[in-house]
């Protein structure tokens, strides 16, 4: 054998050696480095949740979930409209404008939502995370005469209009949260996602 051949032998050997280290490096290090990707579930936890309202009838309250949290969907009558408004139920908030709630841009409105009839609330209550109760009737006895309908927490007294906005004197600190959201089209809602919000 010659010179030239042994070298040429080592050149082969040491890039055949380079290229099998390379693939050994790259099966060791793809289990480590997929471990690191969210799991399916986790994904589908976080994804965004489409939400068929074209069924929802005016006055009616619908329950979904989003990242594991409450989100109700309700559709506002032209009457549930119109006490957002009420000077007397204005004067009895504690954050009328929504200024300190957890909640995207867009819902900075007295409606507190992207289009007037539909609002997309997270449904836990502020104060301790209870679930509160739609009570969408006018002055029922145990909530006394000014009631103009709202939600009700049961676990300690937090009561909310009909625009998730937290009365004074009640141990909730802050407005129902709103989630991102946006309306897909006339009769979808994505919740999750609040890019191309119209």
């Amino acid at each position: 054998m010659t010179d030239e051949t042994n070298t040429n032998r080592r050149h082969f050997l040491g890039i055949a050696t380079g290229l099998m280290g390379a693939a050994g490096v790259g099966f060791v290090a793809y289990p480590f480095l997929a471990s690191w990707r969210p799991s399916a579930r986790a994904q589908a936890l976080g994804a965004p949740v489409e939400v068929d309202i074209s069924k929802l009838e005016v006055g009616a309250l619908l329950r979904i979930e989003w990242r594991g949290r409450p989100i109700w969907v309700l559709r506002r009558s032209p009457e549930m409209l119109e006490t957002l408004t009420a000077p007397e139920v204005a004067a009895r908030l504690r954050d009328p404008e929504s200024r300190e709630s957890e909640q995207p841009d867009f819902a900075r409105n007295v409606h507190r939502s992207v289009r007037e009839e539909f609002l997309v609330i997270i449904g836990s209550c502020t104060h301790l995370g209870c679930a509160p109760l739609e009570r969408f009737e006018v002055a029922p006895a145990d909530l006394g005469p000014n009631w103009r309908g709202g939600f009700f927490c049961p676990c300690h007294g937090s009561t909310f209009d009909l625009a998730g906005r937290v009365y004074a004197g009640v141990p909730a600190p802050t407005n129902l949260p709103v989630p991102p959201y946006m309306f897909m089209d006339d009769n979808t809602i994505l919740i999750g996602s609040e890019t191309g919000a119209a």
